[in-house]
């Protein structure tokens, strides 16, 4: 908690941040959470190029010098960037007075009933002004929901079941399928056709099935050629 405030020039007063614990090297709690936040980390990263952001998981963010930093499982904030010089102090975690504004997504992962995520955590982000809180709830502990979509309206939180977040310009859906070797169910980042915002392991992937498929046309077509009795070796290409 802070304590010590600084004044800069314009006497706004800001958090001094040599009194703000910016990690305490807590790991995360499962395997499940762990792959699940590097799928929604990595896949804006591999997808999104048009748009600077931050995009990170379990990294603490500084809404108020009166409270200790929140740790999201995952948060998204849009048109922003990290600094160069990410190790000094005040740089090392999301503190909202230096970026301008809260992120526009928080996603909490339950992994148990301890977290609190409809209670404690739905108050703090709602107070920090997150536009979209989404609780992912792949075994239920909490209720027979899997997914929650709380959407920030004037100061309160409402639930809705829409999975499109218009201010974002992206959707959040349940995809089964297989990720880093596992199949099971994932929540996953998505456009408007529901369409899944790819890994760069799917994307290097992908550009091989289209280069095999190529490379399948045009012995296909060289099959053909010989069965008409010509050798497509000798042709140049302006003869194809």
């Amino acid at each position: 908690m802070v304590e010590q405030l600084l004044i800069n020039d314009d006497d706004y007063y800001v958090p001094d941040a040599n009194q703000l614990v910016t990690e305490d090297d807590t790991p995360v709690d499962n395997f499940a959470s762990a792959k699940q936040q590097r799928l929604l980390v990595g896949s804006l990263y591999s997808s999104i190029q048009s748009q600077t952001f931050v995009a990170e998981a379990n990294v603490g963010i500084y809404y108020t010098d009166l409270q200790p930093a929140i740790v999201p499982d995952v948060f998204l904030s849009l048109d922003v960037q990290l600094p160069q010089s990410w190790w000094e102090k005040q740089n090392r975690c999301y503190m909202v007075w230096r970026f301008g504004k809260p992120p526009e997504v928080v996603i909490e992962i339950v992994s148990n009933k301890e977290g609190d995520e409809l209670g404690k955590k739905l108050k703090i982000y709602e107070h920090m002004r997150a536009s979209y809180y989404i609780v992912y709830d792949p075994n239920q502990q909490l209720k027979e929901q899997v997914l929650r979509i709380y959407e920030l309206r004037g100061m309160r939180y409402f639930e809705t079941s829409e999975t499109w977040l218009e201010q974002v310009g992206l959707g959040v859906t349940l995809w089964e399928g297989e990720f880093e070797g596992r199949q099971d169910t994932w929540l996953r980042w998505c456009y408007q056709d529901r369409t899944v915002l790819l890994t760069g392991d799917e994307r290097a992937e992908q550009e091989q099935q289209r280069a095999e498929q190529a490379e399948k046309r045009v012995q296909l077509l060289a099959q053909r050629l010989r069965a008409m009795g010509i050798d497509p070796d000798t042709l140049s290409d302006t003869d194809v």
